[in-house]
C-alpha cells in the first residue's frame, strides 16, 4: 500500500533554526545531508505539524497502520506463547527449574540473533525479512503443538523464536524510517511500537490466563502460530517492496556471518554510537532488578496472587501512560529535553524499597519506574542520526539484542544477589549503581555530540569521513545542550 511520505531520502535531519542549540529538537543535525545517513526529517511533516497531530499523524500513513496491526498480533502471540509453553513444560516435567528456564530462553538467544544474523536486516529487502521471520516463528510455534514433542525440542523451538526476534525488530525499526521518513514521525512511530510492547504484556498475560483456564496449552500454542501467520499476511499485503539498504553485490557482500560480526564491530568502534547504545541498554538493565524480585517481595508482604499480579502490572501501566502522554501532549523540543532527566529518574524509585513499602506504596514506586521509558524519545532521534544508512537495520538489531541480553543478565544477577542479601538491600542497590552508571553514560553522550568543545579541532579541520563511506559533518547543536 502506498505511503504518503514514500521512501525517505537519505540524509540526516536538517540543521536547527535560529533559536539555538538549547531549544532545538534536532540534536544530531549537521549542516547538510549525508549520503549514507539515516532517514531524513524532510521526508515527513514538519515539527509543528507533528506537534499538532501527535500520534494521529503517524496513523494517517496507511502503511504504518498495517505495521501496527501486524506488531500487535505478533506481540500478543509472543506473550501468550511464553505463558502456554511455560505451563506445558511444567506439566511435562513438574520442575520449577525447567519452567523458569523456559522464560529465560526468551531472552538469552537475543545475543546470538543480534550478532550472528544482524546483517540480514540490511542485506535483504525488508518486507521479505519481516514476512520470513513471522513464518519461521509460526512454524516453530506449530512444532510445539505436535503430540509427543520432547521437552528439549520445545526449548530449542523457543530459542529459535527468541533468536529471530532481534532480526525482526531491527528490520522493522529501520523500515519505519522508510515508511514515516525521519524526524518526529519516526520518533512517534517507535513510541507506538513501545506502547504496543507494554500493552501486550498486560493483555497477553490476561488473555493467556483466560485461555489456559478453558483450553489446553497446545491449543493456545496453535493460536499463537495463527497470530504469527496473520502478522506475516498483513506485512506482505500492506507494506511496499523496497530494495535492501546495503546494495553491495557479489564479492563485496561477503559471508553473512562475517558481515554481521564486521557490522557489529564497526558500530561499537564508533564512540558516538557506542555511547547511545549504552544509554539505550543501561536504564532497562537496572529497572528490571526490582521487577525480577517482585515474586519474593510479594511473598514477603503476604499479599497473595492478586497482589502479586498487581505488582507485576504496575510497571507496564506506568510505561504506557508516560509514553502516551508524552507523545500526545508534548512537542518535539520538550520530549527531547526529557531524555537525560528521565533516563536517570527511571532507576531512582527502586531506592524506595529500602523502606520495605506496603503493597500500595510498592505499586506507586513501580508505576513511577515505568514512566522512565519516555527517555527513549530523544535516544531514538539521536541514534538514527548517528548511524550510516547502510547499517541502520543492523544497528537497530544490535540495539534490541543488547537491551534484551542485559535485561536478562541483570535479572539473573539480581536473583543471585538476593540469595545472599535481603531484598531491602538488593533492590535499592540497583538504584544507586544504576544512577552512577547512567550519569556516566550521559556524560559520554554529551561529550560525543557534534559541536562538543572537545571536538572543536576536528570541526575546524572540516567534515569527518565515516568509515562506512558517508561524510559526517561534526557541526551542529549538541544534544547535551538541549536538556
Amino acid at each position: 500500500m502506498p505511503s504518503p511520505s514514500g521512501p525517505a531520502p537519505s540524509g540526516r535531519p536538517p540543521a536547527c533554526p535560529e533559536e539555538g542549540a538549547a531549544a532545538c529538537a534536532e540534536p544530531s543535525a549537521g549542516a547538510g545531508p549525508s549520503a549514507g545517513a539515516g532517514p531524513s526529517a524532510d521526508a515527513g511533516p514538519s515539527a509543528g505539524e507533528v506537534r499538532a497531530d501527535g500520534y494521529r499523524a503517524v496513523f494517517a500513513v496507511p502503511e504504518f497502520r498495517f505495521v501496527f496491526a501486524a506488531h500487535l498480533l505478533s506481540s500478543l502471540g509472543v506473550v501468550v506463547c511464553e505463558i502456554a509453553l511455560t505451563v506445558l513444560v511444567f506439566r511435562l516435567t513438574a520442575s520449577p527449574l525447567m519452567s523458569a528456564l523456559t522464560f529465560a530462553l526468551g531472552l538469552l538467544p537475543y545475543v546470538l540473533g543480534g550478532t550472528l544474523l544482524s546483517a540480514v536486516a540490511d542485506r535483504c529487502p525488508a518486507r521479505r525479512v519481516l514476512v520470513l521471520c513471522d513464518v519461521l516463528c509460526a512454524l516453530a510455534a506449530a512444532g510445539m503443538v505436535l503430540p509427543g514433542t520432547p521437552v528439549a525440542v520445545l526449548l530449542v523451538l523457543r530459542c529459535v523464536i527468541a533468536a529471530i526476534a532481534p532480526v525482526f525488530a531491527g528490520t522493522r525499526a529501520a523500515t519505519l524510517g522508510e515508511i514515516l521518513g525521519g524526524g518526529e514521525l519516526f520518533v512517534l512511530g517507535r513510541s507506538v511500537i513501545r506502547i504496543v510492547n507494554q500493552s501486550a504484556q498486560l493483555a497477553g498475560f490476561a488473555a493467556g490466563g483466560l485461555l489456559l483456564a478453558v483450553v489446553s496449552p497446545a491449543a493456545v500454542l496453535a493460536l499463537t502460530a495463527g497470530t504469527f501467520l496473520g502478522s506475516a499476511l498483513l506485512l506482505r499485503l500492506g507494506t511496499l517492496a523496497r530494495p535492501a539498504r546495503d546494495g553491495a553485490r557479489g564479492e563485496g557482500r561477503g559471508a553473512l556471518l562475517g558481515a554481521s560480526l564486521g557490522g557489529v564491530r564497526r558500530l561499537l568502534a564508533d564512540r558516538r554510537v557506542r555511547a547511545l547504545l549504552l544509554l539505550t541498554w543501561l536504564p532497562p538493565a537496572f529497572v528490571v532488578v526490582p521487577e525480577a524480585l517482585l515474586i519474593p517481595y510479594a511473598d514477603g508482604l503476604g499479599v497473595g496472587p492478586a497482589g502479586m499480579g498487581l505488582l507485576m502490572c504496575s510497571m507496564p501501566v506506568g510505561a504506557v501512560a508516560a509514553e502516551s502522554l508524552a507523545g500526545s501532549f508534548l512537542g518535539p523540543r520538550a520530549r527531547t529535553r526529557l531524555t537525560f532527566p528521565m533516563g536517570v529518574f527511571a532507576v531512582l524509585p527502586s531506592l524506595g524499597f529500602a523502606a520495605q513499602p506496603s503493597l500500595g506504596w510498592a505499586v506507586l514506586l513501580l508505576v513511577l519506574t515505568g514512566t522512565g521509558i519516555s527517555y527513549n524519545f530523544g535516544v531514538d532521534r539521536w541514534f538514527v542520526a548517528a548511524v550510516p544508512g547502510v547499517l541502520l537495520g543492523q544497528a537497530m538489531t544490535v540495539m534490541q539484542a543488547g537491551r534484551m541480553t542485559v535485561m536478562g543478565s541483570a535479572m539473573g544477577l539480581a536473583g543471585a544477589a538476593a540469595e545472599y542479601a535481603p531484598l531491602r538491600v538488593v533492590m535499592p542497590a540497583a538504584g544507586v549503581v544504576g544512577a552512577v552508571c547512567v550519569l556516566a553514560v550521559i556524560r559520554e553522550v554529551r561529550r560525543t555530540a557534534p559541536g562538543w568543545p572537545a571536538g572543536a579541532a576536528g570541526a575546524a579541520a572540516g567534515a569527518v569521513r565515516d568509515p562506512a563511506g558517508p561524510v559526517r559533518d561534526p557541526a551542529g547543536p549538541a544534544p547535551g545542550t538541549e536538556n
